[in-house]
């Protein structure tokens, strides 16, 4: 039996295991998003220093790299964390960290980025390979 195909209402969020898979590391691309004061503060840091994020709709607690809690909680906060020219992948991603990888439809996504149409964005997430480890849920 097939899997279902995604629609525009699929949730996606970012797959941390498929970046262990692919023996790659977020932190890496994450270090590009942090802010000036922050990467001031957490830039020379070469192991990531795993902390307590606490999701301020439920009070979770998950255990986190320290630049990602600083991309939420500061970084994505700032004017051009996400702007106009940021490509629309990129935008996805970023805006995964900004809100603790809670999973988005692509009709959720756009309404957040308006960047592209739903339908273009679920063509983004889903053709070819898998891009930035962003995967249906």
């Amino acid at each position: 039996m097939r899997a279902a195909r995604p629609t525009v209402e699929t949730k996606f969020h970012i797959d941390f295991a498929w970046w262990e898979r692919q023996n790659r590391s977020p932190r890496i691309h994450m270090l590009e998003y942090l802010c000036a004061e922050c990467r001031e503060s957490l830039g020379a840091q070469t192991q990531a220093v795993m902390i307590d994020m606490v999701d301020p709709e439920t009070a979770e607690v998950t255990r986190v790299d320290s630049v990602w809690e600083a991309i939420r909680a500061c970084c994505s906060t700032k004017p051009g964390y996400v702007s106009e020219d940021t490509p629309v992948l990129d935008s996805i991603f970023r805006l995964f960290l900004a809100n603790g990888n809670k999973p988005l439809s692509a009709q959720e996504l756009y309404e957040q980025l308006d960047k592209r149409p739903p339908e273009t964005i679920l063509r983004v997430l889903t053709k070819g390979s898998v891009h930035l480890g962003i995967r249906p849920v």
